[in-house]
């Protein structure tokens, strides 16, 4: 019983959400980097949030323990709440969006192994 309002909880709190991430993905100037992984953030977590809404829905009114489909939608949504959580680190930890001034929105994705910012040597040789 109590996971069935937690769920609606989760619900209303990423649709709420969802609101003050649409309007700071407004704010990323168009043909950046950070405007296409702010878009993956925003749908990735849109889907999740639906997802969790279907499985709430499936529990409603259901006694006993909830239905196998359910279950699976949660855990599907589990799986988008972390790919979600990444993209979004992606935003403001590599990119500095909404953190930082001097914001780098095309930065390299963290996964490629390269630095933010380009040559930090200016193109000098250090030995």
């Amino acid at each position: 019983m109590i996971s069935f309002w937690m769920i609606a909880a989760g619900v209303i709190g990423g649709l709420v959400a969802a609101v003050f991430g649409l309007i700071d993905w407004l704010a990323i100037p168009s043909g950046t980097r950070a405007k296409a992984v702010g878009l993956s953030n925003g749908l990735t977590n849109s889907l999740m949030v639906g997802l969790f809404a279907i499985s709430w829905l499936l529990r409603a009114g259901v006694l006993g323990g909830p239905g196998v489909v359910a279950i699976v939608l949660s855990f599907v949504g589990v799986g988008l709440a972390s790919l979600g959580g990444f993209l979004g680190g992606e935003l403001v930890v590599r990119l500095g969006v909404g953190v930082s001034e001097g914001a780098n929105l095309n930065a390299p994705s963290s996964l490629s192994g390269r630095p933010t910012g380009g040559d930090p040597t200016g193109g000098r040789r250090v030995e």
